[in-house]
């Protein structure tokens, strides 16, 4: 009998080894790269990706074409994004030679304090429902990218949705999967099933799904612009629907929302610059680990080893203590930032690691006080565009205000009750974030925009795919298809502390010698389906003068370009 299993799991070894043989390309890569000299496009759908490259043939640039992609997949990805969410970028600006940070995020209503939550017997912020609903800050997000840098006209970039909302789109396989579990547990908020559930069920794979009502919403905002959302006919809507399931949010939040553009961050990492956005987001985290790592020979150890993936997961609880402690809205808070991402502090990081132990908690550090969707496009001017935005929990809250044809985003669940903390819950406060747009540089001029999608997954999945291609020489491709590490458990920024050092939850391809070796230094590891992100890419070749663009086969994605 254990030989007919020993002889099965062989089997079933050598076929999947057989199934990734490729003539040209590295181990992990399931397809090749898209080159192309004009423009790329790379999104987790392919419509959106053709939406995009439309726009960019017709004359549009990255900014229009980034737009045009973000506002298909709400309609065509409603698990993870939409107009009730919130959107964050990080531009390359060819005319300027300079990156600029959009944080469109949006803040907590007015009316709703802390005091409510506490009378009310809550220990946390509950994930559905009104409680959890803040502004949403994507259609703002739009209209400044688009004042700054867009081109074409909004209705021109905004047609490809109205188009598919009142046409209809067939729904692609792993959207199809998570829109039945997404939607059965929000049917009971009323207006969801109306638009969600026609026909009393999910849509399935290859079924024809049309949102009218978010047609006519696209269109008003065509017709009357970004106040219509703000300070008009949408804000009331969502206001009243709101107020009559027990919420908080009133005109005056909509009527006061702006986004802000921020300097975005940097480390820099064996030559490379890595950039990310400041706090009220994650994006700290991945400097802070790319600063502990950077103390270590990683290429020599190799992709896949203990030591290197020890020294990763050691350094990804380091990081997420401080992100626990210090990450929140800089409007309310003096935040350590420089402190955090300073090379000195990475060191004494790093320091803590124990080569042969995995530690069960680590303190954070003391400094004095001074599911989502991503998409990446690239235009022939040399304009790039990284671009997140989401609902936070898949579709949101549930909440799915006056035939509108969008879910309110969850954002506000992810502060924290505890009095005194930095994300404590305030009102007219931006609640911490883990969407994050990613960018590198090389000597000034742009090198990759890319994104990775997948809450606390995201910071891990940058670092990762940075050490990917810079440290293990993998290809754009390769670095987002390679099997992928997540630690989860690690104290959080809503309050909960991590006291047994957390859960290592690995991909298949990782060697079994090499799991047991992880085990005997003390990690805890199982085998998850799914939490490991949806990566998108584009490399700009400055020798060729050519975009490389790379879209992961976890997703429904295409990378695609002219």
């Amino acid at each position: 009998m254990r030989q007919i299993a020993f002889t099965t799991i062989f089997v079933f070894a050598i076929i999947i080894l057989n199934a990734q043989d490729r003539v040209t390309g590295l181990n992990f890569a399931t397809r090749s790269e898209v080159i192309a000299q004009n423009g790329m496009a790379c999104t987790s759908q392919p419509l959106a990706t053709q939406a995009a490259l439309d726009i960019l043939k017709a004359g549009g640039n990255a900014i229009d074409a980034a737009i045009a992609a973000n506002a298909v997949l709400g309609l065509v990805e409603p698990t993870g994004n939409g107009m009730g969410g919130d959107l964050f970028a990080i531009v390359w600006d060819a005319k300027t030679e300079k990156l600029y940070g959009l944080n469109a995020s949006g803040r907590s209503p007015y009316d709703l304090t802390l005091d409510y939550f506490k009378e009310n017997g809550y220990e946390k912020i509950p994930s559905q429902g009104p409680l959890p609903v803040s502004v949403p800050g994507c259609v703002d997000g739009w209209f400044e990218l688009h004042s700054k840098f867009g081109g074409l006209p909004i209705s021109e970039i905004l047609a490809p949705a109205i188009n598919y909302s009142r046409n209809g789109f067939p729904l692609s396989e792993l959207i199809a999967y998570y829109w039945d579990g997404n939607s059965r547990s929000l049917q009971r908020f009323p207006g969801f099933s109306e638009i969600f559930r026609p026909n009393g069920k999910a849509p399935k794979k290859g079924e024809i799904f049309k949102n009218p009502f978010l047609a006519e919403t696209l269109e008003l905002i065509v017709k009357e612009g970004r106040d219509v959302f703000y300070k008009g006919e949408i804000a009331e809507k969502i206001v009243a629907y709101v107020k009559e399931n027990g919420g908080f949010l009133s005109m005056k939040d909509f009527e006061d929302h702006t986004s802000e553009w921020v300097e975005p961050i940097s480390t820099n990492y064996r030559g490379y610059d890595v950039w990310e956005l400041p706090p009220n987001g994650q994006g700290t985290a991945v400097l802070q680990m790319l600063n502990i790592l950077e103390n270590y020979d990683i290429a020599n150890m190799g992709f896949g080893t203990t030591e290197y993936m020890h020294l990763f997961i050691e350094a990804k609880k380091l990081a997420f203590e401080d992100r626990a402690k210090y990450y929140s809205d800089p409007d309310f808070n003096k935040l350590p930032i420089e402190g955090l991402i300073s090379k000195d502090y990475g060191k004494q990081r790093a320091a803590l690691i124990n080569n042969n132990r995995a530690a069960r908690s680590y303190p954070a550090g003391e400094l004095e006080q001074g599911n989502t969707i991503y998409l990446t496009t690239s235009d022939k001017d040399g304009n790039m565009v990284s671009l997140i935005q989401s609902n936070y929990r898949g579709m949101g809250s549930g909440m799915t205000p006056g035939k509108l044809g969008f879910v309110l985003q969850d954002r506000g669940e992810l502060f924290s009750l505890e009095e005194g903390h930095m994300n404590v819950y305030e009102p007219h406060k931006r609640p911490f974030h883990t969407i994050i747009p990613a960018f590198i540089t090389k000597d000034g001029e742009p090198f990759i925009s890319f994104g990775l999608m997948g809450g606390a997954m995201q910071p891990q999945g940058h670092t990762q795919i940075v050490c990917n291609i810079i440290d293990f020489g993998m290809n754009l491709q390769e670095a987002g298809d390679a099997p992928r590490i997540q630690h989860s458990g690690s104290s959080q920024p809503t309050g909960e502390v991590m006291t047994n050092g957390g859960t290592v939850q690995l991909e298949s391809g990782f060697s079994y010698q090499t799991i047991r070796d992880l085990m005997s230094k003390g990690h805890k590891i199982e085998f998850a389906k799914g939490p490991y992100g949806g990566y998108q890419a584009i490399l700009w070749d400055s020798v060729n003068k050519v975009y490389y663009g790379a879209s992961e086969s976890r997703k429904d994605g295409q990378a695609a370009g002219y």
